[in-house]
């Protein structure tokens, strides 16, 4: 692992899982308007892809999986599995995003011609190749599940790969200030998902993201957290020593 890596690799793990949470939310109301009428927004799935001069949501992704789990020197399995899933989420996302297109423009020119008086010879054309966007349609409903399929699983993945970051307090951090939005991926595996990263030890997760806060100069946000943490183990050292360190910072901006 460079040097540059390794100095960069608590922002890149925070970055990856917060890549992920917004994809997962972005990409699954795409889903869900195509379970209710069929469709997606081709607009946002090209964002959410965007291009070499103005990388998406997803490419980023993509790349800062390639930066996190190629350097690993450990290489489990389990980051070789996320690298190649987030990877794949990506590729396939940019094939729906090309089925979307084609949908959302030539399928009402179809549809017109369906209804048009042509020439028989027209009209079988028209009818032949009308058939592959239904076939598109079909495609489009494919990767839907597969990009869900493959989400689901990274779900199951991160909490474990993430155990050997637990002391990485950007992660904590994040997870703390968005904790809204990682439930909203997790749902019911939150639970497992805080316990597997800090190993049985939440309280863990509101001490980093308190130290983060507190030397990023949020005093109040600080407290706020080691609060969180004391009502989990009010009587953990590390949770003591870290309010004693706020309460000190405190006293002094009061004075």
């Amino acid at each position: 692992m460079s040097r540059w890596i390794r100095s960069k690799l608590p922002e890149f793990v925070r970055d990856l899982f917060r890549n992920f949470c917004q994809a997962s939310l972005a990409l699954e109301e795409q889903f869900r308007l195509f379970d209710k009428d069929g469709s997606v927004d081709f607009g946002v799935l090209k964002n959410l892809v965007g291009d070499e001069m103005n990388k998406g949501l997803l490419w980023r992704m993509k790349d800062t999986a390639h930066h996190v789990f190629r350097n690993d020197p450990d290489n489990p399995l389990a980051g070789q599995f996320l690298d190649w899933a987030m990877g794949y989420i990506f590729h396939e996302t940019f094939k729906l995003k090309e089925d979307a297109y084609q949908k959302q423009n030539y399928a009402p020119w179809f549809h017109e011609l369906f209804g048009a008086d042509l020439a028989p010879s027209e009209k079988d054309i028209s009818d032949q190749l009308g058939q592959i966007l239904t076939q598109t349609e079909e495609s489009m409903h494919r990767e839907i599940e597969r990009i869900r399929f493959i989400i689901a699983k990274c779900r199951q993945l991160l909490p474990y790969y993430l155990t050997r970051h637990r002391d990485n307090p950007l992660l904590a951090r994040f997870i703390y200030a968005r904790n809204d939005m990682v439930r909203s991926v997790f749902n019911s595996d939150y639970r497992m998902l805080i316990d597997a990263i800090y190993s049985g030890e939440p309280e863990r997760m509101y001490v980093l993201a308190s130290r983060s806060l507190r030397e990023g100069g949020w005093v109040d946000e600080a407290q706020n957290a080691i609060q969180e943490a004391l009502r989990l183990e009010p009587q953990s050292r590390l949770v003591l020593q870290e309010k004693k360190i706020i309460d000190n910072w405190a006293s002094r901006i009061d004075t």
